[in-house]
């Protein structure tokens, strides 16, 4: 495939994250962080992220698991995972924890189970685009060309 071909893709599979609400302004202000000192920056941030949502997301997994639910631990969990979604922009993982914190306070059992169930099918199809995204950049940047630069005005 041809860089600019490659370009046009890149351009679409951004469009189609921020238009299906899977990125927000967030990601794009993460991305200007980025320069040739550091060209590998959203990539590390994107990868912490992974480690972090995975670890998170086990915790999760535990701690709703429990015969008595500590809800206080369940909410920090779902707090810190709002907070490094929100941070790299991932605005679907981040408003289904706003949804699943309400919960933890209701101490609402079968709605924070059924919360945590849509925070990990909101997580892996994040994951899944981020890799297809950041996969397609690094092919750009092999063939010898440039990311485009994308407007805040999506």
């Amino acid at each position: 495939m041809e860089v600019g071909q490659m370009q046009r893709q890149w351009v679409d599979c951004m469009k189609s994250l921020f238009i299906e609400g899977f990125l927000d302004a967030q990601f794009l202000q993460l991305k200007q962080l980025q320069d040739e000192a550091n060209p590998e920056f959203v990539v590390e941030v994107v990868s912490l992220f992974f480690e972090d949502s995975e670890r998170l997301l086990t915790d999760l997994t535990n701690a709703l698991d429990q015969k008595v639910i500590d809800f206080k631990k369940v909410d920090a969990h779902v707090h810190q995972l709002k907070g490094s979604s929100s941070s790299i922009g991932a605005q679907r993982v981040k408003n289904a924890c706003i949804a699943f914190r309400s919960f933890c306070e209701e101490q609402n059992v079968d709605a924070c189970l059924g919360c945590l169930q849509q925070v990990k099918q909101e997580y892996c199809l994040a994951k899944s685009k981020l890799e297809t995204l950041l996969g397609l950049e690094q092919q750009i940047v092999g063939a010898g060309g440039s990311i485009p630069l994308m407007e805040l005005s999506l």
